[in-house]
């Protein structure tokens, strides 16, 4: 079954307000997230192709090292209008199912891609990853992508499962911890600190905010 990963981008001068990031430490650290995201995806033997829909030249650039197919978003109006680019060139290329994750789960592993795609998963179907504080989608399985309409920017994953349900029987919840942690704010990074989860990525973490070792 092929399958399609699609990543959203917003510009990185306008993403991760809340965390007070002077202009250069917010590209640096949208940067840092979106090349750990693509590297985990890419090493998946679940996923045939990349999507990144974006306007971000930065994060076009990145994705050249992956392969990953572009997909120019002018509008950046919302994340399923990014998913509905992608749902087009998906239907034009004889993908069976596509998955959608974020830029902000720097954590996630290729064995946590493969964990998720281990499910029993029927040809008429959607599985949720929650985010950490179950308030929004962190991966999204559709097969076949076309099943539903993603409804992202209404906050819980809540709103995928209702979506879900009006058009099959089969879906599902899955709980997988690293995906699960995407970063918002300062305790999102600090509980990831706290215990060490992905050290090389902590590591980059603790450079660009400054924070001492001893101190996380």
């Amino acid at each position: 079954m092929k399958t399609c990963a699609i990543i959203p981008v917003k510009s990185f001068s306008r993403a991760k307000t809340r965390l007070e990031l002077d202009t250069e430490k917010t590209e640096i650290f949208c940067h840092v997230m979106l090349e750990e995201v693509l590297d985990a995806v890419s090493k998946s033997k679940h996923i045939q192709k990349i999507i990144l829909v974006s306007k971000e030249e930065q994060a076009f650039q990145i994705g050249k090292k992956f392969q990953c197919e572009e997909i120019f978003d002018e509008t950046e109006s919302s994340v399923n209008n990014a998913v509905n680019l992608a749902d087009s060139w998906i239907s034009e290329n004889d993908f069976s199912r596509s998955v959608v994750f974020p830029q902000d789960i720097p954590f996630m592993t290729t064995h946590d891609i493969d964990i998720l795609f281990n499910f029993q998963i029927p040809s008429n179907s959607v599985i949720v990853v929650p985010s950490r504080h179950f308030d929004g989608t962190n991966a999204l399985i559709r097969t076949p992508s076309d099943i539903m309409k993603t409804r992202y920017d209404e906050g819980s994953y809540k709103f995928q499962f209702e979506a879900a349900r009006n058009k099959t029987n089969h879906y599902s919840l899955a709980l997988i911890q690293r995906i699960m942690l995407d970063i918002d704010n300062m305790s999102d990074i600090d509980f990831a600190l706290k215990k060490n989860i992905k050290p090389s990525v902590c590591q980059k973490l603790r450079e660009i905010f400054g924070i001492d070792n001893g101190s996380s």
